[in-house]
């Protein structure tokens, strides 16, 4: 199940779809359009095909990620973010600003 008290706190709830170590940086390259897998495993250097496709599984049963699938040889399958999922990155630029600035010494405004 969830983490205790997820149901009571909005920010364990929203860091529990985002468990992982990759899926921030996966909806972050979600961001950019529709990606296919290889793209993506290029874009993480480090991240195992396992790993991967795992977290990609999970984000769209999270709702976060669509998937689709086109009838063509070779096969084609290409990943975006949802509605959901592009609400969340939003969520989580804030969050993103606040490292750069705090963590890496990047100024606001100069990324």
């Amino acid at each position: 199940m969830g983490r205790p008290g997820a149901d009571e706190c909005g920010t364990d709830a929203a860091l529990e779809l985002i468990d992982g170590k990759w899926k921030v940086s996966l909806l972050w390259v979600l961001g950019t359009g529709p990606v296919r897998f290889g793209e993506l495993r290029r874009a993480l250097p480090g991240i195992t095909e396992k790993v991967l496709a795992s977290h990609l599984r999970e984000l769209e049963a999270d709702g976060l990620v669509h998937r689709a699938a086109y009838d063509e040889v070779p096969p084609r399958v290409e990943y975006s973010l949802t509605p959901l999922g592009r609400s969340l990155n939003q969520a989580l630029e804030p969050l993103g600003a606040w490292g750069r600035e705090h963590l890496l010494g990047t100024p606001v405004g100069a990324a």
